[in-house]
């Protein structure tokens, strides 16, 4: 059964899918998503949705500096997954990584939208520049480690224990993918 659910979970892309930049106004349908994932699974590790203006905030503070947003909505408009990058460490000497996160509704499981909206979240991230990009993934999440993976990502690590949520430690996979020339030459500013 779990080989029927991995396999529909990364099948055929469903060509009526289209993935654009996300607005304010997907704040809500944003929120909606996530919520369950806060409250029923441990892929992430905040315990109280946030509602639909903190995730506007989210929103506007990730692409205010300079991060992508991206939304995955189907022939009827309803966004039904997102991806975003953000800032892999508060350091400066990160600013040429970049930590990948994407979320697809509960509801639309296996019409290959993670791998969509994944794909898209990489490209665009290449595309500003960014050279590494890093996820840290609950090891309770295996689906999402065999999409990264898909996706070029590699294991590089594990933390053991590292959060607490509904009643048991979780394990995180570091996950890392080189973007564009990654290391292989200075970055543009030869800084």
């Amino acid at each position: 059964m779990a080989w029927c659910l991995l396999y529909g979970m990364f099948g055929p892309m469903n060509d009526d899918l289209t993935v654009c930049d996300a607005s304010l106004d997907d704040a809500a349908a944003i929120a909606g998503i996530y919520a369950h994932y806060v409250l029923n699974s441990t892929a992430t590790f905040e315990t109280e949705p946030p509602d639909e203006c903190e995730m506007a905030r989210r929103i506007r503070d990730t692409i205010d500096a300079g991060y992508p947003f991206l939304i995955v909505h189907d022939a009827g408009g309803r966004v039904i997954g997102f991806g975003y990058g953000h800032r892999y460490g508060p350091r400066n000497g990160y600013r040429y990584s970049v930590e990948t996160t994407i979320y697809v509704g509960a509801d639309s499981l296996g019409r290959g939208i993670g791998g969509r909206v994944l794909s898209s979240l990489v490209e665009e991230c290449e595309k500003r520049g960014y050279r590494q990009a890093f996820a840290v993934i609950a090891a309770s999440e295996p689906a999402s480690v065999v999409l990264h993976a898909r996706a070029g990502y590699r294991p590089v690590g594990t933390l053991s224990g590292a959060g607490w949520k509904h009643d048991q430690w979780v394990d995180i996979f570091l996950m890392q993918r080189q973007l564009g020339d990654g290391k292989d030459s200075l970055p543009e500013d030869g800084a």
